[in-house]
């Protein structure tokens, strides 16, 4: 589990090292969401039977047919004892083994003879004090039935998965504050980067459409010096919501901010048209923000006519370049690096990239 790297390798790791472990033909782990009243299934593995996937979408199961998960495991809790995994039976004469609720359903003994399997242990996985899930582990008919001895391994089980899954957790908070922008809760300029240079390893070996838009919010200051950085942090927030609405609109794209009043949108794989048809409609909606001045949208794209680009930073300059010149005209429309435009066209053009004198990138401006 330490050396996966999302949750649902993580948790498909535990499923799979439990089934080896209780000698089982098939593992789960599901969560019990409160909320819905419902077990939903995260992950599957091993011998799979008609109706389940490694990693369903909607394989979920209302709690009233499994109600030792939210009855037995907080009374067997209130009366001092421990959560403890039991066993289940396809003929019914598994229950009593491992700490078994007494009063638990016939849902599990159904499942199993649907499926032809012989016997299952299910162990609670309690997470931060809370009943979290569940572990559970099939062997098929015709195969010893788990024991006594299965059912105490599966409640050790359950708890490494636990920890595991904790840890999980906190990994992914420490990803969340190191790659987000904890005002709009956007990507950051490390997660533009670190994305910005698979995409164009992407772009260097397959041809992989890359586009960058580099966006300067208009009239930041004059918010903060008359109404406050209280009221210039909403209208960043705003424009940063409407920048992913926008971004919505292109598959696989990053919006990030990048810095003080400076965002970007990454685009991997449509083509360069797509890109500046969303920026364009970014710009429309920027202007109708209330309190800002719109938006300096500047592009650049290695659909266009840029020429060569080894590295993310000839990219960013090309886009800086045209964000520039946006800002310069207080064009209300983004200005496409590479593009030769004559007076009708609906975008405004940078005709002029050559890479002789590159505009150096400025240093990202702080709150103003």
């Amino acid at each position: 589990m330490a050396a996966a790297h999302t949750p649902q390798e993580s948790m498909g790791a535990a499923a799979e090292a439990a089934r080896r472990a209780l000698d089982g033909s098939f593992a789960a782990i599901s969560t019990w969401e409160r909320e819905r009243g419902r077990l939903r299934v995260l992950v599957n593995v091993g011998e799979l039977m008609a109706g389940e996937e490694r990693l369903p979408e909607d394989e979920s199961y209302p709690v009233h047919d499994f109600p030792e998960i939210a009855e037995f495991v907080h009374e067997h809790w209130a009366a001092g004892g421990e959560p403890h995994a039991w066993v289940e039976t396809a003929e019914g004469v598994g229950r009593g083994i491992g700490s078994a609720p007494p009063s638990g359903s016939w849902g599990r003994v159904a499942a199993l003879r649907r499926r032809g399997r012989g016997s299952c242990v299910v162990a609670p996985i309690v997470l931060h004090g809370r009943a979290w899930g569940e572990l559970y582990v099939a062997r098929p008919a015709g195969r010893p039935v788990f024991d006594r001895d299965d059912a105490d391994f599966a409640t050790v089980l359950a708890s490494v998965t636990a920890a595991g899954l904790a840890q999980t957790e906190r990994l992914e908070e420490a990803r969340r504050l190191a790659f987000t922008d904890p005002l709009t809760g956007l990507g950051n300029r490390r997660a533009v980067d670190i994305r910005l240079d698979e995409a164009l390893e992407a772009h260097h070996a397959d041809g992989t459409v890359v586009s960058l838009v580099v966006c300067d919010l208009n009239g930041l200051k004059r918010v903060n010096d008359t109404l406050g950085h209280a009221v210039g942090d909403r209208l960043l927030e705003r424009f940063g919501s409407l920048l992913s609405i926008c971004g919505a609109m292109l598959p696989g794209a990053l919006v990030a901010r990048l810095g003080g009043d400076e965002f970007c949108l990454l685009g991997v794989g449509p083509p360069a048209d797509e890109v500046v048809r969303v920026a364009d409609e970014l710009c429309r909606r920027a202007a109708e923000l209330e309190l800002g001045e719109g938006v300096a949208c500047g592009i650049a794209s290695t659909g266009d006519p840029i020429g060569p680009v080894p590295s993310a930073r000839r990219l960013f300059r090309l886009a800086d370049a045209a964000q520039y010149r946006a800002k310069a005209a207080r064009s209300l429309k983004p200005v496409v690096a590479g593009r030769d435009g004559g007076a009708e066209d609906a975008v405004i053009r940078l005709a002029d990239t050559s890479p002789a004198h590159p505009p150096e990138r400025r240093r990202f401006r702080g709150r103003r």
